[in-house]
């Protein structure tokens, strides 16, 4: 999963299937606060904290049964690893793109 920041600030989310990559990437200049208020949380300029809910909502595959179970087991695969925070936020890398 990619949570892609445009540089106008549009947010979207690039390969919702891919439960094995995890990061938020940003244009340059990209408005990265006011962008992804209500999904994440940045901390610092390299990493931010996403809301699973945010996915959610970013993701069209959202509610079916195989993409559910998907993320499922994404986040708890994250959190075995204590890349989540105690509100299940994950922890993700953020990459100039």
């Amino acid at each position: 999963m990619l949570v892609r920041v445009a540089a106008d600030g549009a947010v979207t989310l690039e390969e919702a299937d891919n439960f094995r990559r995890f990061s938020v990437g940003a244009a340059p200049g990209a408005p990265l606060a006011r962008a992804l208020d209500g999904i994440a949380r940045l901390e610092g300029e390299a990493h931010a904290w996403v809301s699973p809910a945010g996915l959610r909502r970013l993701a069209p595959q959202a509610g079916q049964p195989e993409w559910e179970e998907g993320f499922g087991k994404m986040l708890a695969y994250a959190a075995s690893k204590g890349w989540t925070d105690a509100e299940g936020a994950v922890r993700a890398h953020i990459e100039t793109i």
